[in-house]
């Protein structure tokens, strides 16, 4: 496996830190020089790492240093030219044509995420209806007057308060 250049030197720093604490130097001061944070309680699991692999420098790589990148350079500058060139397409839609492209799956809150990032995403909250679309505005409402609301309602105040209604 390929690893980043500072990973491997960290792992040549470890080996040279166990090494260090093994001719009797100070863990505290060790690690100080070597620029390394390393508990008194990991170094016994170093150590051991460390013998069980022939004493090896590469039995240090700490493999847990991110995670492929699915979404590369050239998929995302793909995905941007098509959104620039139709706005309408959605993350859903924009999913299925990088599967379709270069065979990755990529959520589609990702690609919102990636789109945001360069601002290529449509407004928030819902699109607009058809009826949004005309310039026209909507007609006033006149006002209506509560004073025969009870007539609507069984059981006016009238009931309420204990006097009697006659039918």
């Amino acid at each position: 496996m390929d690893h980043p250049p500072a990973v491997l030197d960290k792992a040549r720093r470890m080996e040279r830190l166990v090494l260090r604490v093994e001719a009797g130097e100070s863990l505290s001061q060790v690690c100080a020089d070597l620029d390394l944070k390393v508990k008194a309680t990991d170094l016994p699991r170093l150590r051991a790492k460390y013998e069980k692999s022939g004493r090896t420098w590469e039995a240090l790589i700490d493999g847990r240093y991110g995670h492929p990148q699915t979404a590369h350079s050239a998929l995302r500058e793909w995905m941007y030219e098509r959104k620039r060139e139709d706005e309408t397409l959605t993350a859903s839609q924009l999913a299925k044509k990088v599967k379709d492209q270069f065979g990755v799956k990529l959520d589609r809150g990702h690609i919102n995420y990636l789109l945001r990032k360069v601002g290529l995403t449509r407004p928030p909250g819902r699109p607009p209806g058809p009826e949004a679309a005309k310039d026209e505005p909507e007609p006033e409402q006149p006002d209506q007057s509560l004073d025969d609301a009870g007539v609507f309602f069984p059981g006016s105040s009238e009931a309420r308060d204990g006097g009697h209604r006659e039918c």
